[in-house]
């Protein structure tokens, strides 16, 4: 199995999950899901628990080779979110480039979606040639919340056509049902979208602070804090003011 999400996790006894032999027994399943669905419910950090989704995504299910979570907002806007690899956040660009794809159709209507070839799916004419050029030759996509118009669904490669069986779709249904539980339990969902937004706008703005005065990421989120400060507003909003005007009011020096 190809994960390039680090493992801190006990290792599985026995063939590893995603090799010939690896499909785990119905114990060892069980044992596994209750594992991971047990370290969600202690996770808080957004960020984490999506990495954690993703992390135990490829370790349980059978021939996955890359796996992310996709938030959509507006119900077309689609970003990758703890993705293993680059593939799965260039899929997810195309598919909000194109307004189609299985992660779309996985959100809003058939909760699961297998694509065993990409290059001759004809469900999705100008994604799915262009996908399987990217690297992706199969997909499965799993619905994980519908919250409003914010949806997630989780994403699993395979690195060649075919790649997916019956029972890499049994277990990763299974993931994606362990995982929408413990999202759905640990907070509400709005509050776990708009946090992830918040962290992606202050990575944002600390990135223009860093290239426009040459500083650090620490020196860039401590000129953010001091303008939050001084101007009596929250982080988020003038991360936000930063990424969209350019502008940050506070001096760098003061």
């Amino acid at each position: 199995m190809d994960s390039t999400s680090a493992d801190t996790r006990q290792p599985v006894e026995g063939p590893a999950v995603g090799q010939p032999g690896g499909v785990p027994g119905p114990a060892d399943l069980a044992k596994q899901l209750s594992e991971m669905a047990r370290d969600l419910k202690h996770v808080e950090d957004s960020g984490s628990m999506l990495e954690a989704i993703v992390h135990a995504a490829l370790e349980l299910v059978p021939h996955a080779a890359h796996a992310s979570v996709s938030l959509i907002t507006g119900r077309r806007q689609i970003e990758s979110k703890a993705a293993s690899s680059e593939i799965p956040r260039l899929v997810d660009a195309l598919q909000s480039e194109t307004g189609q794809g299985p992660c779309l159709d996985a959100s809003y209507e058939e909760r699961v979606v297998s694509v065993p070839d990409l290059s001759k799916d004809e469900r999705w004419p100008d994604f799915s040639r262009a996908a399987f050029k990217l690297g992706a030759r199969s997909m499965l996509s799993f619905q994980l919340f519908v919250d409003g118009d914010h949806l997630g669904a989780l994403n699993l490669f395979g690195d060649q056509a075919g790649a997916f069986d019956a029972e890499s779709e049994r277990i990763g249904g299974l993931v994606a049902a362990h995982a929408a539980v413990a999202v759905a339990g640990s907070q509400q969902l709005s509050q776990l979208t708009q946090a992830l937004d918040t962290r992606d706008l202050i990575g944002q703005a600390k990135g223009i602070l860093m290239e426009r005065f040459k500083i650090s990421a620490q020196e860039a989120f401590v000129l953010l804090s001091r303008a939050s400060s001084t101007l009596n507003m929250k982080l988020r909003d003038v991360a936000e003011e930063l990424t969209i005007s350019g502008e940050l009011t506070v001096p760098r020096n003061r």
